[in-house]
């Protein structure tokens, strides 16, 4: 099972945005390549106190991450299947200051200084979802077109920073001579520039190819989420870190089942005759049909529930259950024998009103509900 993101950091939940970038900076200093080199385990706690500071460190992820856990992120990336060092050292190397000589990198060429990976662009798609595919997770295929870099592209050092991805500038102050370090703007950083490219590619030496990417959909999603695959969104040029497709969750509506949660709400309509004398229907549920008993003299608003017919819980604990709302159907229209029959049983003691405690008011049945 995947550690907690706060148990990693050794927070409580109620942490402040301070705190976390505190607790972070304390973890990556400990397991940071280079006081621990050689050592997989450092790295793997280095990469996990990352994971869980990219997750914690925004607003946004952090509130999924509150209420849904893992789960959140699954499909694959940050926040659901770990980062790489140069994501670490590209995305956090700001946080440390001087804790390692002025700059936070010198691990393949990542972090403050010097040649960098450039990231590409991410995706973004919109995947609709049944109710079913909802209740049970799903795996889906869908096509994109992203940006890849053309075969038979190649690279050359960037003379205006001779392959360092920056250019030093020296100042005259009255303080005596300043120098400042910037990315150079002909190579965005990557101390590489286009030496030869295809014809069918463009001036980046990309091009746009249709690819079938699979989506693993984890059951309990909810409409709004957003996962994301790592690396199948546009490339970059030169050796660079592919972006990532963001997938967005819409849903469905069904036609008789009302989702809450992780609970179902099935209208189910019967005649009074069905009421009275008792009878058996068949229902939708999400995993089929299914037939349910009546029991003679039901009222109407008895709500019946089917334990674990819902939707299964996006965190693993269980499913929910389906609610079936009875409603008692009264005609409108009656012929000049119903109405005798009615006039006739309307003076009958059976016919008339006797609730028992069982019967529980509407506010009551309301309050069941939600317990």
């Amino acid at each position: 099972m995947k550690q907690d993101y706060y148990e990693i950091l050794e927070l409580n939940k109620s942490a402040s945005a301070a705190e976390i970038k505190k607790a972070y900076r304390k973890k990556a200093i400990q397991y940071h390549p280079d006081k621990n080199p050689g050592d997989s385990k450092a790295e793997e706690m280095f990469k996990k106190a990352a994971e869980a500071y990219e997750v914690l460190s925004d607003p946004d992820k952090r509130a999924r991450y509150d209420q849904y856990g893992h789960a959140a992120f699954e499909g694959g990336g940050f926040g659901g299947g770990g980062m790489n060092m140069e994501d670490i050292f590209s995305q956090f190397g700001d946080i440390f200051g001087s804790a390692f000589g002025g700059s936070f990198g010198g691990f393949g060429g990542f972090g403050g200084g010097g040649q960098r990976r450039v990231k590409g662009s991410n995706l973004r798609i919109r995947v609709k979802l049944s109710l079913e595919e909802v209740a049970n997770g799903v795996e889906k295929k869908v096509k994109v077109r992203r940006k890849v870099q053309a075969p038979g592209v190649t690279y050359k050092t960037c003379s205006a920073c001779n392959g360092n991805g920056q250019v030093t500038k020296i100042t005259n102050t009255i303080l005596g001579r300043m120098q400042t370090a910037a990315t150079c703007s002909s190579c965005s950083g990557s101390g590489q520039i286009i030496d030869q490219r295809p014809a069918d590619a463009d001036a980046q030496g990309l091009k746009i190819e249709e690819e079938t990417v699979s989506i693993k959909i984890p059951a309990g999603v909810e409409e709004g989420m957003q996962l994301k695959v790592s690396g199948k969104g546009n490339e970059a040029p030169g050796n660079s870190v592919p972006g990532d497709l963001l997938v967005a969750i819409e849903t469905k509506e069904h036609s008789t089942l009302k989702r809450e949660g992780d609970n179902l709400h099935y209208d189910l309509y019967i005649s009074i005759s069905d009421a009275v004398l008792g009878t058996s229907k068949e229902i939708d549920t999400v995993s089929g049909k299914v037939r349910i008993k009546l029991e003679s003299g039901i009222q109407s608003g008895k709500i019946l529930r089917l334990r674990g017919k819902g939707i299964n819980n996006i965190n693993g604990y269980g499913s929910g259950d389906l609610l079936v709302h009875v409603n008692v159907w009264t005609p409108k229209e009656l012929n000049k024998e119903q109405r005798e029959f009615f006039e006739k049983m309307n003076s009958h003691e059976n016919f008339e009103p006797k609730p028992e405690k069982s019967d529980k008011s509407f506010f009551e049945k309301v309050k069941d509900m939600f317990s």
